[in-house]
């Protein structure tokens, strides 16, 4: 049964939350009185629907039903999950729970996106204080998995385990925040950060873009992928983290840093940030600059998921479990999957490269169906490609599903013989057929595959039997 998700604000992150739910297959109720509202959201979905889809190497659930409300009472009352994103105003947000608690449902969870405040200010007076907990996102909600999930002393174990599957099921990393403090974790240590920042720029010492390039080309690439103090234990080389400690610890005592100080915002240092942003990043629109920022977090965060490391081992337990097989009769469907902003070229296109790791992909799935699995391969048997040919018939673009089907032309003794075919809808885009061989990895020579796969395999190459030999099998270049 669909789920439903009510959304309260319908800015960057209502919005991101918004594509979050309805991406991952939730039903979507907005509530915003904001005339802008709709087109607001209507443009981060574009953006979520370009980008989250190429993060999973199989299909994305279908896509929920999207709704606009002017009445809050009739946006939360079927929803299961209700997420405020109003302006960070505390008595804003006490209305906001009040009326939201006369209309919703006891058993839904009510999260809220604060960035500042701790849940137990936001339960005062609420009608029930344990249906309320801090669900604090990142921008874009769409793509960074983290949500820091802070309860109160008011919330029961069970009301925090339903928010932790929940936010888990599509696809987030709830990191229970066991202690409210005030702005939760992540957060602080962006203030600090943003504090040392401001004082640099207004010492003269460094610009907008001096203060990037000194995180993007340096420890923000190693933070992105190990935080800090997996980072610092590295650096602490084969002593570890003791001895780094032990080396660094004093410089902490040295004044290297303004942290505690705030800079005054006078109108000349504002003016002075505006000025140097401007310079570095306003030829630029806003769009231009979050699809930059959205095709680059894909990138990285599939370069983690091919590691199972950081954000790419969230996105790998949350992708959606491989189909079995139904019936071997037809051609199999042995890939479904978005194509991912990165597998795009300079045409703007699918470049030659990713149709063969598609392919490549579909005769690794069909591998598995037929026994050849992980366990198989580490037992000392599996299939090499001994010869592809690969028909380019018809472009595809970022975002587009393509499916995969494949055919068996040939499995007897030591030869594999696939033939697979590429649709987006009823688009044929390409075919690849493809030669393998069963090797022994120990003699790295052809051999016998086990009984259990040449009886799965053969089985399959007799029903495809009597299926119609494929248009352009055997196809020597140049020729369709």
């Amino acid at each position: 049964m669909t789920q439903t998700a009510a959304i309260l604000g319908g800015g960057v992150i209502g919005g991101g939350w918004a594509a979050r739910f309805l991406l991952m297959g939730w039903d979507v109720r907005v509530f915003d009185p904001d005339t802008e509202a709709e087109r607001k959201i209507n443009e981060v979905l574009g953006n979520a629907r370009r980008s989250l889809p190429g993060l999973s190497d199989t299909a994305m659930p279908a896509e929920g039903a999207l709704s606009f409300h002017a009445d809050l009472a009739e946006a939360v009352g079927p929803a299961d999950w209700i997420q405020e994103s109003v302006p960070e105003r505390l008595q804003v947000k006490h209305k906001v729970f009040a009326q939201v608690q006369a209309a919703c449902r006891e058993d839904a969870i009510i999260g809220s996106s604060t960035s500042g405040f701790k849940p137990s200010e936001l339960q005062e007076n609420a009608a029930r204080p344990a249906q309320i907990v801090v669900t604090h996102p990142f921008n874009p909600v769409y793509l960074l998995p983290l949500i820091e999930l802070v309860p109160s002393p008011a919330n029961d174990a069970d009301t925090v385990q339903k928010a932790k599957d929940i936010l888990t099921s599509i696809g987030c990393f709830p990191l229970h925040v066991r202690k409210e403090i005030d702005a939760h974790i992540a957060d602080r240590f962006l203030e600090a950060v943003w504090r040392e920042a401001l004082w640099l720029i207004k010492d003269g010492i460094a610009t907008t873009e001096e203060i990037d390039e000194a995180i993007r080309m340096g420890f923000g690439l190693r933070w992105a992928q190990m935080g800090l103090f997996e980072t610092y234990r590295i650096a602490g080389g084969e002593a570890g983290m003791k001895h780094f400690i032990e080396q660094f610890g004093p410089c902490l005592s040295w004044p290297w840093t303004k942290l505690m100080d705030v800079p005054e915002l006078t109108d000349e240092l504002v003016d002075q940030i505006a000025s140097q942003s401007d310079a570095q990043s306003g030829m630029h629109s806003i769009r231009e600059l979050e699809r930059i920022r959205d095709t680059n977090l894909v990138a990285m965060m599939r370069a983690l998921k091919a590691q199972d490391w950081g954000a790419g081992a969230v996105l790998n337990r949350a992708q959606a479990a491989k189909p079995a097989l139904e019936d071997s009769a037809l051609p199999i469907v042995t890939v479904q999957r978005a194509v991912p902003l990165d597998w795009t070229d300079y045409n703007g296109h699918m470049n030659e490269a990713r149709y063969l790791q598609a392919f490549g992909d579909a005769t690794d799935r069909f591998m598995e169906m037929v026994g050849c699995d992980a366990d198989y391969i580490a037992s000392g048997g599996s299939y090499f490609t001994a010869e592809t040919h690969l028909r380019h018939l018809d472009e595809v673009h970022a975002g587009a599903v393509i499916r995969v089907e494949t055919q068996v032309l040939l499995g007897q003794g030591k030869k594999m013989h696939l033939f697979h075919r590429m649709y987006e809808g009823g688009r044929l885009l390409a075919t690849g057929e493809h030669m393998l061989i069963h090797v022994s990895l120990e003699t790295r020579r052809a051999s016998e595959p086990s009984a259990t796969i040449a009886a799965k395999l053969g089985e399959i190459a007799a029903a495809h039997a009597s299926l119609p030999t494929p248009e352009g099998a055997g196809a020597a270049v140049g020729k369709r």
